[in-house]
């Protein structure tokens, strides 16, 4: 859609099961791949480079990453006694893994992160102000008007972009919650009937990091970019391998693993049926020509006076009756 309308439509997205298929790289990575970083208020939005995540990956698309599909949070292993070589492998193993798919891309992808990155830099530049009546100095300070106006440009820019949000109920296993963040639905693949979803998350770093999070957990988090644009399988594979990390941190740390950072509960937050809102309402800008302030915009409805029936009933009698004066001794 190439326009935004102030009145847009939510839709209900169901989430596919077959089961996702990626690569596998035999390679080790020896350094991380270089990062492209623009600030946008008191927050600082990182982005993977193109040219490096091409020039580090190949394009075979034959193969397969060894995730253990069949996973579970509750599984816990008898041998409780791991030997450091055997943390060593784990880790290696896993930061090889994370890079095969953080540095995965596609033309797709690389536009809608391309016209992420741009949003976010102009949002930055035009010094919006945020519209949801909080006390607000930026835009970017507010989780809900960044997503908005975000989408809003994406919209502008051509793609289906729209604010997700994913609801769940409590089970014995995970605590009930919400999520909200982006996505784009692409439809112009050349194969029939095709529907592309690219998952658009703004900080996503930091749904993974742990205050007490050992210095390999931490490292390997540290390899994320903060905003992640990439396909429904991309995001998959990340989730269970940070969860499957973190399951291992904590084990290692003999510290219980909270159950907000188990598989089940970060699969639910991105991964679950979700309403697509493409509803977008443009930010006030600061530097526009007529010149009012953040509290010029606000508009605070005028109280109404309250009264209860009884009130009503006593002024609509009192005029029309006539009482003699008693006096009193």
């Amino acid at each position: 859609m190439g326009g935004t309308t102030m009145g847009g439509r939510v839709t209900r997205f169901l989430s596919s099961r077959r089961r996702v298929k990626t690569l596998e790289f035999s390679y080790v990575v020896e350094q991380p791949q270089h990062e492209t970083s623009c600030v946008v208020g008191d927050v600082e939005f990182e982005f993977l480079d193109d040219a490096n995540i091409y020039s580090a990956c190949s394009s075979d698309d034959s193969n397969e990453i060894e995730l253990d599909q069949h996973h579970d949070d509750d599984q816990d292993n008898d041998d409780d006694t791991c030997n450091l070589e055997d943390n060593r492998t784990f880790w290696d193993n896993q930061h090889q893994i994370l890079q095969a798919n953080v540095c995965r891309t596609s033309s797709l992808e690389s536009r809608i992160r391309h016209a992420t990155k741009e949003a976010l830099q102009e949002i930055q530049s035009e010094e919006s102000v945020c519209g949801c009546g909080r006390e607000m100095a930026a835009a970017t300070s507010c989780r809900s008007c960044l997503m908005r106006e975000v989408s809003r440009r994406l919209q502008k820019a051509g793609f289906d972009s729209a604010i997700c949000k994913t609801k769940w109920r409590s089970s014995p296993d995970i605590p009930s919650g919400e999520h909200k963040f982006l996505d784009v639905i692409d439809t112009t693949s050349s194969k029939k009937g095709e529907v592309i979803r690219v998952m658009i998350e703004l900080n996503f770093r930091a749904e993974f990091e742990m205050a007490r999070g050992s210095e390999d957990y931490n490292r390997l988090v540290r390899r994320l970019p903060e905003v992640f644009v990439g396909k429904v399988e991309r995001l998959t594979n990340l989730i269970k391998i940070l969860c499957m990390a973190a399951k291992r941190c904590m084990k290692e740390k003999k510290m219980h693993m909270g159950p907000w950072r188990k598989h089940r509960y970060m699969q639910a937050k991105w991964l679950g049926p979700c309403e697509r809102n493409t509803s977008t309402t443009p930010l006030l800008s600061s530097s526009s020509s007529m010149g009012y302030s953040q509290q010029s915009h606000r508009i605070i409805p005028k109280p109404k006076p309250r009264a209860s029936m009884l009130t009503v009933d006593l002024l609509d009698k009192l005029s029309t009756m006539h009482c003699t004066a008693v006096e009193v001794l």
